[in-house]
């Protein structure tokens, strides 16, 4: 190679080599911004959450596909929370047969058809017998029946379910709307008024106090609508009163708000010391059906101020 072939080729050589080096750069800089920009594994979104129980901190999915509810199933399905296995008392209720299709029905000691949903949450009650075993299955939150009043357990639900806004919202706007409907109705029917809550099944009446489902809540708390002293008195601590029918009388107040079941006996319509009450002869008795009151969740609460609203205002 001659000397005047030799300086230009080392010089096109140069050049080569500096593009190269240029791109490698360019490369390099470009792959370490994209892996600066992607999240690690700590800083992914985690999967699931810590939930409070009260029986201590449970892992749960942060958005559970598979849910069985063995209590408390209705605030579940108010929440858009997807089941897979519901208890029987909910299951009969009509106000829910439509959202339950294709949902098994689990009680608590039925461990085989429990695993076969493969759940990935599980609600019970802390009265269940089995809940050690429940737990070995999927992550296991327990209630205690009447420890919240029915806001603060739907607010626990919402909690439970990743979905405490939402929860919150149905809260703060219902109890703005019950408590104006419960104003609405006090100017109508008098501050004074009293309400009492009924029930009859085959042999018993029975009185309720201001928690037990019935709609005792949208009246006595939301609505601040006024109880019977005698009332008072029976039913308030322990919930509900049994009463003969022979004293029903005693425990009626200005208006009466029946929950009986359409397919039970109601030949004590027909008698004589029910229709001697004064709220039955003014008639100031609002029905309401025992199988669709039997629970405190939002879609049964909906259901029923729609109805007191009907049935005190004439209007829904």
């Amino acid at each position: 190679m001659t000397k005047k072939l030799y300086l230009p080729f080392m010089l096109i050589l140069l050049v080569v080599l500096s593009a190269c080096s240029s791109n490698s750069a360019n490369n390099s800089t470009a792959t370490s911004g994209q892996a600066a920009s992607t999240p690690s594994a700590s800083q992914e979104v985690s999967s699931t959450i810590t939930y409070q129980s009260e029986t201590g901190p449970v892992q749960v999915p942060a958005a559970p596909k598979r849910i069985i509810a063995l209590t408390n199933a209705p605030n579940v399905i108010s929440l858009g929370g997807t089941l897979v296995g519901v208890d029987e008392w909910t299951n009969k209720n009509p106000l829910f047969t439509g959202k339950l299709a294709g949902v098994t029905v689990i009680s608590e000691s039925e461990m085989e058809k429990i695993i076969e949903q493969k759940p990935d949450l599980i609600i019970a009650g802390s009265e269940m017998k089995n809940i050690d075993k429940l737990k070995q299955i999927a992550p296991t939150v327990v209630f205690t029946w009447g420890k919240l009043d029915y806001l603060e357990q739907q607010h626990e639900i919402g909690k439970l379910l990743n979905k405490e806004k939402d929860a919150q919202k149905w809260i703060d706007d219902f109890k703005q709307r019950a408590a104006a409907a419960g104003k609405e109705i006090k100017a109508k029917i008098g501050e004074n008024a009293t309400v009492s809550v009924l029930e009859t099944d085959s042999k018993n009446f029975y009185v309720f106090g201001n928690k037990w489902a019935r709609g005792t809540e949208i009246l006595y708390q939301a609505m601040g609508l006024n109880m019977p002293d005698k009332v008072k008195k029976d039913a308030l601590g322990p919930g509900y009163y049994t009463l003969s029918q022979e004293v029903i009388a005693n425990y009626a107040g200005d208006y009466l708000v029946l929950s009986r079941s359409s397919a039970g006996d109601n030949s004590f319509m027909k008698t004589e010391a029910w229709s001697n009450i004064p709220a039955v002869k003014n008639k100031h008795v609002i029905e309401i059906d025992t199988e669709a009151s039997t629970y405190s969740d939002p879609t049964t609460l909906e259901y029923l101020l729609n109805i007191f609203k009907e049935g005190f205002l004439g209007k829904k």
